[in-house]
């Protein structure tokens, strides 16, 4: 997230083409709230509308809305008429101030809610180098200015609560940690400092802005001047500002790679040993597969099988396999690692998994979302191996279009492990192991891509920048990894799949109640970054169309052509990344903007990412008993 100054808490507008502010060809996503339920789809009157239009003002404070928005941001069917009055009520009640254009926005005193209570709101810190912070909060557009001295001990990732108030005559909202809801880390990084009497540690991190006070009976063998991971057992108090802590680890002196490396997942959260209940669990596990579990697999052992993974990856997550039918089509498996046949819900594997979320990939290590008995074992689809897989098998004809989709467990038996630099040998040479098989997935790959950007998607590929390291860890080289057709290949097939197992989800709840589902959605970009990205491009002699979304991703394309041509716009591919949405896990589903998918989800990594998991068990129950419905509720949670 881009830190915003204390002077520059909002952008001026440099104007928005007609999609961002209605006319013929409006299509506006304003900002997405949490009402009252029950709401979706019924009407309201009195009381109960004021309430929801308050919340909705409540939750984007400086939001500046029409009654046309309020319907489409709560789902009511009330008509643009009733919303008007009663939103003409709150102005005379002094709840809200009108505008030109119908439009409304929060009076300032509104800030104290109907009891007569401070409005309090939760959200995430989000801390800057100076000492104050935004707090992230969700259903709403702009995050919250917090200065430090209102802060009250919240420290970088912290859930807290916010009171919200006025500043400078009511034209800025700002707000004040009152709740401290939840703390992100319990353990930091830094050097040890002992004296006669105490020791106290120097975090790390620029965002923890104080030292962490040491009993001398707590150090576990750590020296001055070592590097330690220290555990806060007692926070802030009225009487003491510093945390007390405890060491945990010793890692030694600083200096060398592997303290860095540490250093740097420690100081972002993440814990760098798994408890010892999961190493328990992991290790209980076995790979044999009963005969009765055959039967219930779908078996492609016989069937031409590979990986294509980088050169030094240990766990293989998904294979390809290739066969021709009877009557000519052809038919391509995407096999994903049956993950959770081993990692059960709610199993101390399972809840360690969601926890970490994701594995988290350093330069010269990886820090496994699932212990090494699963990532490198038991679910890396090794060669030569029979290994359970869940799968997605297409089918094409003999032009290349997609005919049928089948989704089901199976098990298979990897022929051949290749790294992207041999498959791409054999694809620029024609020769080979498995030569006219990978050829074939080249040319489907090749005619799906082109059909994905014809639909609209935005073409962001870059270069991957990799270091050489010595057997120390010390970088000796740095140099650009290009993608080529074997990384395209398999990254074509793998949206393939995470976009077929979302239209399956919406094929079975076609025309019946909603079954909810993991999406992954991206927003449409936001205007007013676009604005500014637009007049930058201008001066550089780019024009962007701004006029819809697809001219939007058209320019996009367009751009990343002429800068392959021009090193002088090369700079501006990353700025327009920036200008994009973030992607994010949702159970309500708005498409995937920058794929052109209106359906999309993650299914293709479950060793590595917690949302596949969750996926992959949805997916699973309406394959063998539609419908299956979890609740929605409790889904979101896990999707935020």
């Amino acid at each position: 997230m881009q830190k915003k100054s204390k002077n520059d808490l909002k952008k001026p507008n440099t104007g928005k083409p007609k999609w961002a502010t209605g006319g013929k060809q409006a299509s506006t996503r304003p900002p997405k709230v949490q009402p009252p339920k029950p709401i979706e789809g019924s009407k309201l009157a009195g009381e109960p509308i004021q309430d929801l239009i308050f919340t909705v003002f409540q939750n984007n404070p400086d939001g500046r809305f029409d009654p046309k928005h309020i319907a489409t941001m709560t789902g009511i069917r009330n008509n643009a008429d009733s919303i008007e009055t009663a939103m003409d009520k709150m102005v005379n009640a002094g709840i809200l101030t009108q505008l030109p254009n119908k439009r409304y926005k929060l009076a300032s005193k509104a800030l104290i809610d109907r009891s007569g209570k401070k409005r309090e709101l939760e959200g995430i810190v989000d801390m800057t180098m100076n000492g104050s912070a935004f707090i992230v909060i969700d259903g709403r557009r702009d995050d919250v200015f917090v200065s430090d001295r209102n802060l009250n001990f919240a420290l970088d990732r912290d859930t807290v609560a916010i009171a919200l108030f006025p500043r400078g005559n009511g034209k800025r909202i700002e707000g004040e940690v009152i709740e401290i809801v939840k703390r992100a880390s319990t353990s930091f990084i830094g050097v040890l400092h002992v004296f006669s009497k105490f020791a106290f540690v120097v975090p790390d991190k620029d965002n923890m802005p104080i030292d962490i006070f040491v009993p001398l009976d707590q150090l576990n063998e750590g020296k001055n001047g070592e590097k330690v991971v220290v555990k806060i057992v007692q926070w802030h108090s009225k009487k003491d500002k510093n945390p007390i802590g405890k060491i945990t680890s010793v890692l030694g002196i600083p200096g060398s790679s592997d303290i860095a490396m540490k250093s740097i997942l420690v100081n972002a959260g993440f814990n760098l040993e798994f408890p010892e209940n999961v190493l328990e669990e992991a290790d209980t596990l076995n790979a044999s597969i009963a005969q009765e579990e055959l039967a219930s697999r779908r078996d492609f052992r016989g069937t031409t099988t590979f990986t294509i993974d980088p050169e030094d990856a240990k766990d293989f997550d998904d294979a390809l396999s290739i066969s021709r039918d009877l009557e000519g089509n052809i038919e391509v498996g995407v096999h994903i690692a049956d993950v959770t046949h081993y990692v059960r819900p709610s199993s101390a594997m399972d809840e360690e998994a969601f926890r970490r979320s994701t594995s988290v990939y350093l330069v010269d290590r990886v820090l496994p979302m699932l212990p090494e008995k699963i990532s490198n074992e038991l679910c890396s689809l090794r060669p030569n191996e029979d290994k359970r897989t869940f799968s997605v098998v297409f089918t094409f004809d003999k032009d290349f279009k997609m005919i049928d989709r089948w989704y089901g467990k199976t098990y298979i038996h990897s022929n051949r492990r290749f790294s992207y630099e041999e498959a791409q040998t054999v694809l620029e040479t024609n020769e080979g192991d498995f030569a006219d098989e990978l050829l074939l997935l080249d040319r489907i790959a090749k005619k799906m891509r082109g059909e994905k950007f014809k639909n609209g998607a935005i073409n962001f590929d870059s270069p991957e920048v990799r270091f050489k390291l010595d057997e120390t860890g010390k970088p000796l080289d740095v140099y650009v990894k290009e993608r080529k057709d074997a990384h395209l290949l398999i990254e074509d097939f793998m949206l393939a799949a995470n976009q077929a197992v979302a239209e399956y989800i919406e094929h079975l709840q076609a025309g019946q109640a909603e079954i909810p589902f993991i999406y992954r959605v991206h927003d449409e970009p936001d205007m007013d970054k676009l604005g500014d990205f637009a007049l930058y491009c201008k001066s550089l002699g780019v024009k962007m169309n701004l006029d819809t979304p697809d001219h939007v991703s058209k320019s996009f394309n367009e751009l990343v052509k002429q800068a392959a041509e021009r090193d002088d716009l090369k700079v501006l591919l990353p700025l327009a990344i920036r200008t994009m949405a973030k992607a994010e896990y949702s159970t309500n589903n708005i498409g995937h903007y920058g794929l052109a998918f209106s359906h999309y989800s993650h299914f293709t990594s479950p060793i590595r990412r917690y949302s596949d998991v969750l996926a992959h068990r949805i997916l699973y129950k309406n394959i063998i008993k539609p419908p299956f419905r979890t609740e929605k509720d409790k889904l979101q949670d896990r999707c935020k």
